[in-house]
């Protein structure tokens, strides 16, 4: 199994995911689903936040080098592009079975 690239947030985004779980009400899974990321990440950033340590969250990560970066988006872009030739080689299968 391939192993997930870690994600680089923002504090600023940190502090916003955070917020949608205290103050709107959502559930971590909830929010964990409308911002793409790993709802264990989420929880650990609540639980920072409750502490108040949310600041010192990320401080310890080695920023990602240019090559890194590139990797990681043509790694997106790559898996966007088989999730779409595979819609539309089942889309092609199921127009060639209606037209018989």
């Amino acid at each position: 199994m391939e192993r997930i690239p870690r994600g680089i947030y923002t504090q600023e985004f940190r502090e916003q995911a955070v917020r949608l779980h205290e103050v709107d009400g959502l559930t971590i899974p909830e929010v964990a689903r409308r911002l793409s990321l790993p709802g264990g990440t989420l929880k650990n950033w609540v639980y920072a936040a409750r502490r108040g340590k949310l600041g010192e969250v990320g401080k310890n990560q080695k920023p990602l080098t240019d090559l890194e970066l590139e990797l990681a988006r043509v790694k997106r872009e790559l898996a966007e592009v088989r999730m779409e030739r595979d819609l539309l080689k089942k889309a092609a299968a199921y127009f060639a079975r209606e037209s018989r």
